[in-house]
């Protein structure tokens, strides 16, 4: 259970949340310039080219297939999201398949078998991994330590990232140690028959420097990529950032640090399944059209059954910290109020339900998604909660089941 007073702080910055309506934008003239296309797109330097405005983009091959994170790149990409993406088959993975294989007729096997491999045949020509280059303005913030009590959490100005690598990891939908894995000595790994040595030169990384650190704040372990440092990443694409939608600046800047597009598809009916730790959303029609893992509820806070109905939304919310609404917290230890940010116990957002302080939200550790018990709530990986923000509206159902 979460205390909401705190976090409907943010609601009266509620955005419309038609994503598909409101942030569709047609095709560029064929006369539109390349300058033109890139100014409409908000996301940052490290975007996909999947609309074909990202100049320079580097081309490494890459030193394997990687067949499964292939398959989870595409599968982020169209809304069945495999939560973290690191070539694993795993729980979300599976969970990401059936998805897809329901809203395409298929057996639902939770497998990559042939008939889904043929089913993805169409999206083939995207790649597991693509090469980019870290930006200035990416790598320069603000990396703290952040201390385990909440009363020291209350002294800070922001719960942020406690590392460059960390943030790095969250735009690209990972872990720290899959970027690690393909950049193997901290460069893009790469085929035996195309040396990195004829790419072009990646610097030797500089550890974040704990300036970055306020007050009497640590600074966070020392980062193992740098800006202007090429590094290899999951190929995470559907990331176009209307520049000219009516969104609030700071969500927007939200949305291109998580990697998370501005074209959603607006849903009427979203449901959360105990039974399997999936939400899934459908349109109008009834189509499904998205599904992500979930942390829901546990032996003490279980996920309240039944049909509920969205509040509001608080994007980057403050938590209120209220002992007494946890189980497994001491009732005399102090309330208190932390501060926003991705490393916050709801994340970069709240979806306020109508049942008693309980709702949707991100959170700072989404490795543990479909592992790990919640207090009640419906956890999902920050960008997969952002996601889900910018598809419901306060007139989308919501139903809880075992």
């Amino acid at each position: 259970m979460i205390r909401k007073s705190a976090l409907m702080l943010g609601l009266p910055v509620m955005l419309a949340l038609a994503g598909c309506s409101g942030g569709e934008e047609e095709a560029p003239a064929p006369e539109a310039t390349a300058t033109q296309t890139v100014d409409a797109n908000y996301a940052d330097e490290m975007r996909s080219n999947d609309r074909g405005d990202v100049q320079d983009a580097v081309s490494i091959p890459d030193a394997e297939d990687r067949p499964t994170m292939q398959a989870q790149v595409v599968l982020d990409r169209l809304g069945f999201s495999p939560g973290v993406i690191d070539g694993k088959m795993g729980l979300s993975t599976e969970n990401a398949l059936e998805a897809f294989q329901e809203a395409n007729d298929l057996d639902k096997t939770g497998e990559l078998d042939d008939a889904t491999k043929e089913a993805l045949q169409r999206w083939q020509d995207i790649q597991a991994t693509r090469v980019v280059t870290i930006p200035e303005d990416f790598a320069v913030g603000r990396f703290e330590e952040l201390p385990e009590d909440p009363a020291e959490q209350a002294k800070m100005t922001r719960l942020g990232y406690e590392s460059l690598d960390e943030k790095l990891a969250e735009r690209f939908h990972t872990t720290v140690e899959t970027l690690e894995m393909l950049n193997p000595d901290g460069k893009p790994a790469t085929s035996e028959a195309t040396s990195t040595d004829s790419a072009s030169p990646t610097p030797t990384p500089t550890p974040t420097p704990s300036a970055t650190a306020s007050g009497d704040a640590k600074a966070g372990p020392p980062s193992k990529f740098a800006a202007g440092q090429q590094i290899r990443v999951p190929n995470i694409g559907a990331d176009f950032i209307d520049r000219n939608a009516d969104t609030d600046t700071d969500w927007r800047d939200t949305l291109r640090m998580l990697g998370v597009g501005t074209d959603q598809p607006e849903v009427a009916k979203i449901v959360a399944d105990k039974s399997d730790d999936t939400l899934k959303a459908y349109d109008a029609e009834g189509k499904l059209v998205a599904a992500f893992t979930i942390t829901s509820g546990s032996s003490h806070d279980p996920l309240p059954i039944g049909e509920w109905k969205i509040l509001g939304i608080a994007h980057n919310p403050p938590f209120a910290y209220d002992p007494s609404l946890f189980w497994d917290v001491p009732d005399d230890v102090e309330k208190q109020q932390l501060p926003p940010g991705p490393n916050g116990p709801v994340g970069v957002v709240w979806i306020d339900l109508s049942k008693e302080h309980y709702g949707i939200h991100g959170t700072p550790e989404p490795e543990t998604i479909g592992r790990a018990e919640s207090h009640g709530c419906v956890r999902l990986t920050n960008w997969d909660a952002a996601r889900l923000a910018e598809m419901v509206s306060q007139s989308t159902q919501v139903i809880f089941q075992e």
